[in-house]
């Protein structure tokens, strides 16, 4: 799949691993993606495409105008939980 503009992305690797974002815009091999908390649309993350997973959906241009939209947008995705890979770091075999 060709990464496009509002193209619905989940983060395979790095810091971010696990979160879902949305493609502002896109190149041969780098993508700039935003989730509109951590990475909001002043400051959006370039990432190369094969640390992404894209997924089948596409948001609307009227979804990608303000990081409240985009953080909207992107709830549904985001149920399961932000960062998964942050509760495998806490020991709870401590005694």
């Amino acid at each position: 799949m060709d990464f496009q503009r509002g193209l619905v992305v989940r983060a395979l690797a790095g810091r971010d691993k696990g979160g879902f974002f949305t493609v502002l815009e896109a190149d041969a091999d780098m993508a700039v993606i935003c989730d509109g908390r951590r990475r909001s649309l002043e400051h959006p993350k370039r990432k190369k495409q094969k640390h992404l997973l894209a997924t089948k959906t596409v948001l609307n241009e009227g979804s990608l105008q303000t990081n409240r939209e985009i953080r909207g947008a992107l709830r549904p995705f985001e149920a399961e939980g932000r960062f998964p890979q942050e509760e495998g770091t806490i020991c709870r075999n401590r005694t």
